[in-house]
């Protein structure tokens, strides 16, 4: 099942700063009582970044989808986040920008609602 172009435009989601969504990925965890440190071992986890980078990428307005395409090491076990966010089977979307979008999604909101750091990143 892909993403109907009239909930979701690609182009809209690809074009959002990482900057201006990192602060809500973060109070969504704090929110809960999780930290913007796991926040960002996530992030790490998933696309290979480090915390230099991702700070540096929120300074320069980097969009999400030049986050993804430019990410330094995808992780291998992204393919085990199975589940839905926003209506939506993670495993199932054929965009590949807006699956990784939905999988850091679906990775924060585990780390919100409690799941230990070792599951959530599939170790």
């Amino acid at each position: 099942m892909s993403e109907s172009p009239k909930r979701n435009n690609p182009e809209r989601v690809y074009r959002m700063a990482f900057g201006s969504v990192y602060p809500l990925l973060v109070a969504k965890a704090e929110r809960k009582g999780r930290t913007a440190e796991e926040v960002d071992v996530i992030i790490t986890w998933l696309t290979g970044y480090s915390k230099k980078e991702i700070d540096e990428i929120i300074k320069n307005g980097t969009d999400y989808e030049t986050f993804f395409n430019n990410a330094p090491k995808w992780n291998p076990n992204a393919s085990k986040i199975t589940g839905s966010i926003c209506g939506y089977k993670v495993e199932d979307i054929e965009d590949k920008i807006l699956q990784k979008v939905r999988y850091l999604d679906k990775l924060v909101d585990e780390l919100a609602k409690g799941k230990a750091m070792e599951k959530i990143l599939r170790r």
